[in-house]
C-alpha cells in the first residue's frame, strides 16, 4: 500500500481551449473535474495501476466533500482530516498546442489542532504502508519545517518517505534525510541556487541534494526526460511522445510509477518515465492505466548526456 499525504488538496477544473486570448470569450472544446493536489494525483496513478493506496487529506466545505466523493468513485480510500476552511478550487486552461495555464487558489489556513490531527492521521494510517509520498505545497498555517517533522516521525516509525515539494519546505526536510525526493528542473535549480542549462547541470544539482540529505533524487526535466541519482551513480531516462495533450499530473504519475517499481534503480526510473510519458498524452489530469504505458518507447542509460542542452533551461 502506498500512502499519500496532500496538505493542500484541491478540486481541479480543466478546460481544453483552442487558444488563450486575453479579454475574449473563449469556448472550451472539452472539460473535466478531478480531485487535485500532487499527492492525490499520486494516489490516482497508483490506483489506476491496480494497486492499493490511501490518501490522507485535510478536507473542508462543499469542495472538500466533492473531492472525497470523486476519489471514492475511483476506488481510492480517503483518510479524511476535517478542517474548518473550504478546500480550494483550481482552474487549468489547456491549449491545443500543449500550453497550460493554471490558476491555483491559496486554500484554507489550518489551525494548530488541525495540523496535529493531520500528522497523527498520517501516523495511524502508515502502519501497513510500503511508502509514504508527501507531496505539494503547504497550506497557510503550516511552517516550512512541517514536512521535516513528518519525515522525522515517519522514519521513527520505520516508514520510507518520498517527498515532492520545493523551496524552504524541501530544504528543511532534507535535514531529516527523506528516502526519495522528486524535484522538477525549476525546483532543482531553486534548491541549489543557480540556473540549469544542461542535463549535466541537473545531475550535479541532484548530487548536491544528496549531499544535503536526500537518499535518492528523481528529477523531472520536462520534455528532455528524467535523471536518477543515488549512491551508485546516475541514470538518464527518456521516452518517445507522439502528442502532448496535458502535462497536469505528469510528474505525479512519474513518482507513482517510480514507487510502484520499488523506488530506486534503473527499472524504477523506466517505470517513472513510462508513466510520465503516458500521462502527458491523456487529457486534463487523467492518470494512465497499464494499457496506456508503452515500455518500448522508453530508454534508460548510464551514459548520461551531460552536454545535452535542456529544451527549457532554468535561468
Amino acid at each position: 500500500m502506498i500512502l499519500t499525504v496532500t496538505p493542500n488538496p484541491s478540486l481541479d477544473r480543466t478546460y481544453e481551449v483552442p487558444s488563450l486570448d486575453r479579454g475574449e470569450v473563449i469556448r472550451a472544446t472539452g472539460e473535466r473535474m478531478d480531485p487535485g493536489g500532487k499527492g492525490v494525483n499520486v494516489s490516482r496513478a497508483v490506483a489506476a495501476a491496480g494497486q492499493r493506496t490511501v490518501a490522507v487529506l485535510p478536507l473542508g466545505g462543499a469542495p472538500g466533500a466533492l473531492v472525497a466523493d470523486l476519489l471514492d468513485a475511483q476506488g481510492i480510500e480517503v483518510a479524511r482530516v476535517p478542517v474548518a476552511g473550504a478546500t480550494r478550487s483550481n482552474i487549468a486552461l489547456a491549449e491545443a498546442d500543449g500550453v497550460l495555464t493554471k490558476i491555483n487558489a491559496p486554500g484554507p489556513e489550518l489551525s494548530a489542532a488541525e495540523q496535529e490531527l493531520l500528522l497523527e492521521t498520517v501516523r495511524s494510517q502508515s502502519v501497513h504502508a510500503s511508502w509514504i509520498a508527501c507531496c505539494g505545497s503547504l497550506p497557510r498555517g503550516l511552517a516550512p519545517s512541517w514536512y521535516a517533522d513528518l519525515v522525522a516521525r515517519a522514519h521513527a516509525a520505520g516508514a520510507r518517505i518520498a517527498l515532492d515539494t520545493s523551496g524552504p519546505a524541501l530544504l528543511a526536510a532534507l535535514r531529516e534525510r527523506p528516502d526519495v525526493v522528486k524535484p522538477n528542473a525549476e525546483e532543482l535549480a531553486e534548491a541549489v541556487g543557480r540556473p540549469l542549462a544542461t542535463v549535466g547541470d541537473a545531475v550535479k544539482a541532484a548530487e548536491e541534494l544528496r549531499e544535503m540529505g536526500a537518499g535518492v533524487v528523481l528529477a523531472s526535466l520536462g520534455a528532455d526526460g528524467q535523471v536518477l541519482v543515488n549512491a551508485s551513480g546516475a541514470w538518464f531516462g527518456s521516452a518517445r511522445v507522439d502528442a502532448v495533450r496535458s502535462n497536469v499530473g505528469a510528474g505525479d504519475s512519474s513518482l507513482a510509477g517510480f514507487l510502484i517499481a520499488g523506488g530506486d534503480g534503473p527499472d524504477a526510473l523506466a517505470s517513472a518515465v513510462a508513466h510520465g510519458a503516458a500521462a502527458v498524452q491523456l487529457p486534463g489530469s487523467v492518470m494512465p492505466t497499464p494499457a496506456d504505458l508503452d515500455p518500448s518507447a522508453v530508454a534508460v542509460t548510464t551514459e548520461v548526456p551531460v552536454d545535452l542542452v535542456l529544451k527549457e533551461p532554468v535561468t
